[in-house]
């Protein structure tokens, strides 16, 4: 059986953090997920998930995500059932997260500019911020020269002469 969930949006409240009576950290946030198509007006329809985290992902989530935040989430769908104080019953539908991912890169969230971004509107670096918003930022080294000098290498050119591919 598969119950995989994968889903990118925008926290529509600060996640709480709560502990359990045995210390296990554990907190609950709402995403909002736009639809990939339109209503009849044109205005595009928008789902609203629960999501619950235990352990260090909840604490991962409750210090770094606000509300208005894009997050990418990897979990499962789960339901459960419970009475309210009525005693009606009742069914809950939520992810719970198994990964949890920054959904935009830090320089956008920093400019206040929430989308569309620089990169039309989606994650920079596949989705995959650095979660450490401290950390410097990665310096690419150059590209290495193959101009070598013919005297201080171990290698020679191959020469083409008969045109056929070598395998």
């Amino acid at each position: 059986m598969l119950n995989k969930a994968i889903l990118m949006g925008r926290l529509t409240r600060d996640p709480e953090l709560r502990y359990t009576q045995s210390n296990v950290p554990v907190v609950t946030f709402s995403i909002a997920v736009d639809r990939n198509y339109s209503g009849n007006n044109g205005e595009r329809q928008t789902d609203f998930i629960d999501i619950v985290a235990w352990r260090r992902t909840a604490e991962f989530v409750s210090q770094w995500f606000t509300k208005g935040q894009m997050i990418v989430v990897v979990g499962s769908i789960q339901s459960r059932r419970w009475q309210d104080k009525n005693g009606n019953n009742r069914t809950s539908i939520e992810v719970v997260a198994d990964e949890v991912q920054f959904g935009e890169s830090k320089r956008s969230r920093e400019s206040g500019g929430n989308y569309p971004n620089n990169n039309g509107g989606y994650p920079q670096n596949g989705g995959y911020a650095n979660p450490n918003p401290y950390a410097a930022p990665q310096q690419s080294a150059p590209a290495p020269s193959f101009d070598m000098p013919a005297g201080n290498s171990d290698f020679s050119e191959i020469s083409d002469d008969d045109g056929e591919v070598p395998f």
